[in-house]
């Protein structure tokens, strides 16, 4: 039997079998929150410095699964920053110690959890390094940094520790779950974890430690670049881009096709984040398959073939930007401009606002899969899945990052508040990713896909059959085990 490439002396860590590929994983629970004190080995305080997504989650979590500990949980912002009083309201003050300007906490704390913007990590990452005392570790919730200190030939201290962290959802999914988990055990969004450097054999659990803490069911094994490669790349792609231009592209073809507004939205978006995103959740993308029957089948299958080629060299060409590093260099370079351009409004188009009274409505509404917006969907998702698996991707970070944190994390916030709300809510490296290839896809469903669905539909047995039997069904029903025991309250 293969060895586990990591061990833990506090944590059960259990095998899977991924298309005979072997993995494995770390449970977590609330009632392991005795053993953090111990896999925190050295750590007296823990500084989560930002308060951006994912900062107010962690930070409230590990203070909350700490409580009675003798670690501390502080908060380190730019005095006069915005985020300022929002720590102060969630009750991280200056009075009681927990709040503080942001070189200091990095200075005084055993674990600097590192949670501020990719591209401010970037800019600031010499000064934090230089606060950082000899033997301490600092915590990372993707591998960002690491990509761009690649890129320019440089590396992190080798004083520290280096571990990794990463949530498997924006912070907002991270805080509510862990608040159903209260009543739960074992609810909240899993994670990956990454140790990049151990100095003294306690990385490891210290890094287990912080994924159970902030509530995180199940914890896989990966490794910086890997993290930071699929992850910045499945935003781009199914878990936002993707599926903000797939909505945009069908809701027009709808229009054209002769429905009015309120059911072109039903058909793009309402099916997709509501009974879709469901199905794909419970049973996988066979289960939409299984589904359909006559001309529907016919449509989903027609659909899944005029998409999936053009999505594949799609989500090639993304993958190779970010792999590359030219994706985390134009979030870098995007720093300066934002200040004077900010972002605009993801959901400005018609649709959106459509969209809003629809949702309205929607309590008296029975919604069914559209067939062709579940192809499209599907096949997307899927190009996804194989685009990873061929790049050398471990199983469990393929499912998490192209199917779970799409349809149990982030497309609930769509189907509830939106696409701003759930765009918004993530990484500026993930709103600009948003709004740089989600047109791309909906431009190559508008002028390539749709006039293939018009002329010969592009049906491709072979494709089809492939679909059928692809390993990762199998894969989801395994790793469906490891979802979190309850679905993500949103209201």
């Amino acid at each position: 039997m293969a060895k586990a490439p990591f061990e833990s002396k506090i944590f059960e860590v259990e095998k899977l079998n991924l298309d005979n590929h072997e993995e494995w994983v770390v449970r977590g629970g609330r009632h392991l929150f005795d053993k953090l004190p111990t896999a925190l080995d050295g750590i007296k305080q823990i500084g989560v410095i930002g308060w951006g997504s994912q900062g107010p989650a962690q930070a409230q979590n590990l203070r909350d699964s700490l409580e009675g500990t003798d670690i501390k949980v502080v908060v380190g912002l730019r005095e006069g920053s915005d985020s300022w009083a929002k720590a102060e309201a969630a009750g991280f003050t200056e009075a009681n110690g927990t709040l503080a300007e942001m070189f200091k906490v990095v200075a005084e704390s055993d674990l600097v959890m590192l949670l501020i913007a990719d591209a401010a990590q970037v800019a600031l990452h010499e000064q934090i390094f230089e606060k950082m005392r000899p033997g301490t570790t600092l915590g990372l919730s993707h591998g960002f940094l690491h990509v761009y200190l690649e890129t320019v030939g440089k590396d992190f201290p080798d004083n520290i520790n280096v571990v990794a962290v990463c949530p498997k959802g924006m912070g907002p999914s991270v805080r509510r779950l862990y608040e159903q988990g209260r009543e739960v055990d074992g609810a909240g969004i899993n994670s990956s974890f990454a140790v990049y450097r151990d100095l003294d054999g306690k990385s490891t659990d210290r890094a287990l430690g912080w994924a159970v803490g902030i509530g995180s069911p199940y914890t896989f094994f990966t490794t910086l670049r890997s993290e930071c490669v699929s992850d910045i790349f499945g935003e781009r792609a199914i878990l936002l881009g993707a599926v903000h231009g797939i909505i945009e592209a069908l809701y027009r073809r709808f229009i054209e096709l002769g429905d009015d507004p309120d059911k072109a939205f039903i058909r793009a978006c309402e099916s997709l984040s509501g009974p879709l995103a469901k199905k794909i959740s419970s049973g996988g993308m066979k289960s939409v398959y299984d589904e359909f029957e006559g001309d529907a089948k016919r449509t989903f299958e027609d659909s899944y073939c005029a998409t999936y080629p053009s999505a594949l060299n799609l989500c090639n060409e993304i993958y190779e930007e970010v792999a590359s590093g030219n994706e985390v260099r134009s979030v870098v370079l995007s720093t300066e401009r934002l200040k004077k351009f900010p972002m605009t409004e993801v959901d400005g188009s018609r649709m959106w606002q459509v969209g809003e009274k629809v949702r309205a409505g929607r309590a008296e509404r029975e919604v069914e899969i559209d067939p062709l917006t579940a192809g499209v969907f599907c096949a997307t998702m899927m190009a996804q899945v194989d685009l990873l698996e061929e790049r050398g991707h471990p199983w469990s970070e393929i499912v998490n990052e192209s199917v779970i944190e799409a349809v149990d994390s982030l497309i609930p916030y769509m189907h509830s508040r939106g696409v701003a709300y759930m765009v918004d809510n993530c990484s500026t490296t993930a709103r600009l990713g948003t709004r740089k290839w989600g047109p791309r896809f909906e431009s190559t469903i508008t002028q390539i896909v749709l006039p293939l669905l018009d002329g010969t539909g592009g049906r491709d047995e072979e494709l089809l059959e492939k679909f059928r039997q692809h390993p990762v069904h199998d894969v989801l029903a395994e790793v469906g085990q490891y979802r979190p025991p309850v679905d993500i309250s949103v209201s």
